[in-house]
C-alpha cells in the first residue's frame, strides 16, 4: 500500500512511500492525480479545499488552510497553519476495551526487590550534586570509578586518539586512515550486581530563583527513592540556595520508609578537595559492597512501570511506532502495571480525548488546570504550543503541533487516565498516569523517571541519542531505514507496521517482550550501552 487514511474523517492522506508528480491513484472510488511530489511521510489534500477550511486527521481538527488547495496538492507550512478544538470537562461512560493478555498473565521478570515494596529493573550507586560547583568533582570521580570498575565506554576512543597522534608523530598523513579499534571497555566488572555508577550533572542550586531550588530539591530526592537506585553519594557545597537540609526534608516527605545507603559530603567543611574527592570514593565503594549482594528475583509484570516518550518524530510515528507502543502500554494497564505518558506540549489537539478517559472529574480538571496554566505560560514570552514542531519533523512531515500531538498520544493506548501528575509527583495509582513535562526529549524523559518510571519506551522517526541516568530507554524506530542506518542506538523496529508485514498487535506484544528481558537484565538497551546518562531538570520556565 501506498498511501493510508488514518481515520474515516480525515479529509487528508499519508503517503507511505514517495509519490511521483502526474501518478494517478484510486481512492474511494474516485481518481487522484497527484500535482506534485509527495515524499512519504507527508500528507496531501483528497478533495479541492477553500481557504478557511478545516484539515482533520486522526479523526480530529489538525489545522485550518490558508489558501485555496487542489485535490492532490501536498500539505505545508505554508497553505496549513495549526488549529486544534477546544476541550472542556463533560460526563462521558467512557468504556475500555482491555486487550487478551493470556500470553502474558502468568510471565515474570527478574528484578530488584526493595526493602519499602518497591521493584527496580537495574541496580545503580548515584552520584547527585546539590549544586551546580560540585559538577567538576563529579566527573573526576566519575573518571576514576568507571575506568577502575569497567563501566567507561570511552576507552576505545581514547584509544583512536592515541593511533591517530601515533600516526602524527610518525609523519603519517590520517585524512583517509582507517583505524578499527574495539571498546576495551567490555572489560570484566568486578561489582556483577551493580548495573551503574550514575552521575547527575546539573546547573542548578543556586543564583536562580529560589523556586528553582525547590523543585531541583524533589526531582532529585526523586532520583534518590527512584525503584532502580540502590544507594546515593551526595556532594554539597555549604552555601548554596538549595541546602542539604532540604534535601533532607524533602526525602522525608516523599518515603518516610527511605532506607538507603546515603553518604552526604560537604566541600565548604573538608579540609581539602583532595580529601573530600578520596573520602567519597572511599566511602562509595564501601556502599557497591553492599549493594552487591543484591540479586535479581522474579516479579509479577504488574511492578513494572512503564514511560512513553517519542523525540526525532516523523510523519510515520503516528501511524507505526506510537501506535505499537500504544498497544504494549495497553497490556502492562491490563496485567495491572503503572504507564506514564508526559510531553504535555504534545498532547495539543489530543486534550479532549484524555479528559474524556479520565476516570473522574477531579482528574480530568487537575489535567485541564495544568495545561492551561503551561500553555498560558508560553503565551506570556509570545510562544505557544503551536510552536512546538521542530525544522526536522516538519520536514518529515509533521506540519502542525495538533498533527504532531494527536500522533504522538497515540502511545499512550487507549486506557481510562486514573491520574495526573505535575512534575516530580509519584506515580501512585495501577493504570495510565499523565506527567506534567515539556516535550524537549530530555526535560521530558527526566520528568517522567522522577515519576517512577523503570523502563523508558522512546520511539523515533529521525533518531535520537536521547538515554536518562537511571532509566533504561529503549528506542524504537518508525521505519527500517533509520533502524538499520542508525542500528547503534535503535532497539525496535516497528518499520513491518508501514510495510503490512506486522500488525499493531504484533508489534506492541514483542515490544513487551523485550521489555521484560530488559526488565531482566537479560537485554541491554543501546542506550545503557552508551551511557547515555541525559539529565536535564526543568526550570517550570517556559519549555516545549
Amino acid at each position: 500500500m501506498d498511501f493510508l487514511k488514518i481515520d474515516l474523517k480525515d479529509n487528508v492522506l499519508v503517503a507511505l512511500q514517495d509519490l511521483s508528480e502526474g501518478r494517478k491513484i484510486n481512492f474511494e472510488n474516485k481518481t487522484i492525480l497527484i500535482k506534485e511530489k509527495i515524499p512519504a511521510k507527508h500528507k496531501f489534500f483528497i478533495d479541492d479545499m477553500h481557504k478557511g477550511d478545516e484539515l482533520l486527521m486522526y479523526g480530529v481538527l489538525v489545522g485550518k488552510l490558508q489558501n485555496d488547495v487542489k485535490c492532490g496538492q501536498r500539505m505545508t507550512v505554508e497553505n496549513t497553519k495549526h488549529a486544534a478544538d477546544p476541550y472542556a470537562y463533560r460526563e462521558v461512560d467512557y468504556r475500555w476495551h482491555s486487550p487478551n493478555v493470556d500470553a502474558f498473565k502468568d510471565r515474570t521478570f527478574k528484578g530488584y526487590h526493595r526493602r519499602d515494596g518497591q521493584m527496580g529493573t537495574a541496580n545503580y550507586w548515584l552520584f547527585i550534586p546539590t549544586v551546580f560547583c560540585e559538577n567538576r568533582n563529579l566527573d573526576v570521580i566519575k573518571e576514576a570509578l568507571h575506568d577502575s570498575l569497567g563501566y567507561s565506554v570511552t576507552d576505545k576512543y581514547k584509544l583512536f586518539a592515541k593511533t591517530l597522534l601515533e600516526e602524527i608523530k610518525e609523519g603519517n598523513t590520517i585524512d583517509n586512515l582507517n583505524v578499527s579499534v574495539s571498546n576495551s571497555a567490555n572489560k570484566s566488572r568486578y561489582f556483577k550486581n551493580v548495573d551503574g555508577i550514575k552521575f547527575l550533572n546539573h546547573q542548578g542550586g543556586c543564583g536562580g530563583t529560589r523556586q528553582d531550588a525547590d523543585t531541583l530539591s524533589k526531582l532529585l530526592v526523586a532520583y534518590a527513592d527512584h525503584p532502580n537506585v540502590a544507594g546515593i553519594t551526595l556532594l554539597s557545597l555549604g552555601c548554596q540556595h538549595l541546602q542539604v537540609q532540604d534535601f533532607l526534608n524533602d526525602l522525608k516527605i516523599r518515603n518516610s520508609n527511605f532506607d538507603k545507603p546515603l553518604y552526604i559530603f560537604e566541600q565548604q567543611k573538608t579540609q581539602s578537595e583532595e580529601y573530600l574527592i578520596q573520602e567519597a570514593i572511599k566511602k562509595t565503594f564501601l556502599g557497591l559492597i553492599e549493594i552487591n549482594k543484591i540479586e535479581r528475583a522474579p516479579a509479577p509484570l504488574s511492578k513494572l512501570t512503564i514511560g512513553v516518550k517519542c523525540g526525532g518524530s516523523d510523519g510515520f510515528s503516528g501511524i507505526s511506532a506510537n501506535p505499537a507502543v500504544g498497544y504494549t502500554a495497553d497490556l502492562i494497564v491490563a496485567l495491572g502495571g503503572k504507564v506514564l505518558l508526559a510531553e504535555f506540549p504534545e498532547l495539543c489537539g489530543a486534550e479532549q480525548n484524555m479528559i474524556d478517559r479520565s476516570v473522574d472529574k477531579e482528574t480530568a480538571e487537575k489535567f485541564i488546570r495544568l495545561m492551561t496554566d503551561y500553555d498560558a505560560q508560553a503565551h506570556a514570552v509570545g510562544s505557544g504550543f503551536y510552536m512546538n514542531p521542530s525544522p526536522g519533523n516538519i520536514k518529515d512531515g509533521l506540519i502542525t503541533d495538533a498533527i504532531k500531538s494527536t500522533g504522538a498520544a497515540k502511545k499512550g493506548g487507549t486506557s481510562p487516565v486514573v491520574d495526573v501528575l505535575d512534575y516530580t509527583e509519584p506515580a501512585k495509582k495501577p493504570g495510565l498516569s499523565l506527567v506534567c513535562t515539556p516535550g524537549n526529549d530530555v526535560e521530558a524523559t527526566t520528568g517522567k523517571a522522577a515519576s517512577g518510571a523503570t523502563l523508558i519506551l522512546f520511539t523515533t522517526g529521525l533518531g535520537t541519542p536521547t538515554g536518562n541516568p537511571v532509566c533504561p530507554v529503549i528506542k524504537v524506530a518508525t521505519n527500517t531505514t533509520l533502524a538499520t542506518r542508525m542500528s547503534d542506538i535503535i532497539d525496535i523496529d516497528t518499520g513491518g507496521v508501514i510495510t503490512g508485514e506486522k500488525s499493531i498487535e504484533q508489534m506492541g506484544s514483542e515490544i513487551l517482550e523485550y521489555c521484560i528481558k530488559a526488565a531482566s537484565g537479560e537485554k541491554i538497551p543501546k542506550a545503557v550501552l552508551l551511557n547515555q546518562d541525559d539529565f536535564i531538570p526543568w526550570k517550570r520556565g517556559v519549555s516545549l
